[in-house]
């Protein structure tokens, strides 16, 4: 068989993976705290055939291209903007670390910030329900909740004077980033094996809290419509090798004739 046909479609098929990947990135520009994935390519390489004479004479045959596979795409954790909204149920997180929460089985998950809310039974959670791991309990008199950069949650009581701290927030931080898997809005996961790391705000470069703002994504749209144009032509390059594979073909069987 024609080495272009599975040179051609292991390229159309990478590039298509691609072409799947930056579509999500640009339809979550304005999702809060989003981070955007990246795809990664890779030579695949076939080692050439050893014959008997190359074996005797110790006889190193070169690698042979084969192709090119996309590998898993990362995300890439780099910090978005910080947008100021002036609402106090708004949080981000300004730079490295995650809030965990906890998901619908009581299993930790990891939050880059968004809005938060008071539940029914009192307790801070984010605006999809998902209790913070503090297990802050608000009281039913309190006033305006503050979250301090350092992570102290405060509230005005009635009969006190001063706020009156109800809990801390810790910044959580995975060992390997990468090793986190997305769960949907905005939530991920660890691994089953990574252990998390517990910080306090601030501490060996960890990030802070911003009350009163929102993280916007760290997807570029300029780079990733350059992106996928050069995504494009490479598909359509890889095509052209299949349509030439294809031509040589027929002429091989013309020659039978």
């Amino acid at each position: 068989m024609n080495g272009a046909f599975y040179v051609g479609a292991t390229g159309l098929q990478a590039q298509q993976r691609g072409l799947d990947v930056i579509p999500n990135n640009v339809a979550n520009i304005n999702t809060t705290a989003f981070k955007r994935s990246e795809i990664r390519f890779s030579e695949l390489v076939m080692r050439s055939s050893v014959s008997e004479d190359s074996e005797q004479l110790n006889i190193a045959l070169p690698d042979a291209l084969s192709g090119v596979e996309a590998r898993t795409s990362p995300r890439i954790y780099e910090q978005g903007d910080l947008r100021q909204t002036g609402k106090p149920f708004d949080l981000a997180i300004s730079g490295d670390g995650f809030v965990e929460v906890l998901g619908p089985g009581g299993q930790v998950w990891l939050w880059r910030g968004g809005a938060f809310q008071v539940s029914a039974d009192g307790l801070l959670e984010t605006e999809n329900g998902m209790t913070l791991r503090a297990l802050i309990e608000v009281p039913d008199d309190a006033g305006e909740i503050r979250i301090e950069r350092d992570g102290r949650v405060l509230a005005q009581v009635a009969g006190e004077e001063d706020p009156v701290v109800l809990g801390n927030i810790s910044i959580a931080m995975p060992e390997d980033v990468h090793s986190m898997e997305p769960v949907g809005q905005g939530y991920f996961r660890a691994a089953d094996d990574e252990q998390l790391r517990i910080f306090e705000p601030g501490e060996q470069g960890k990030g802070v809290f911003v009350q009163g703002s929102l993280e916007a994504s760290n997807v570029d749209l300029s780079s990733e419509m350059v992106t996928l144009l050069l995504m494009q032509r490479a598909y359509g390059a890889n095509a052209q090798i299949v349509q030439a594979g294809d031509q040589l073909m027929a002429i091989a069987n013309g020659l039978r004739r």
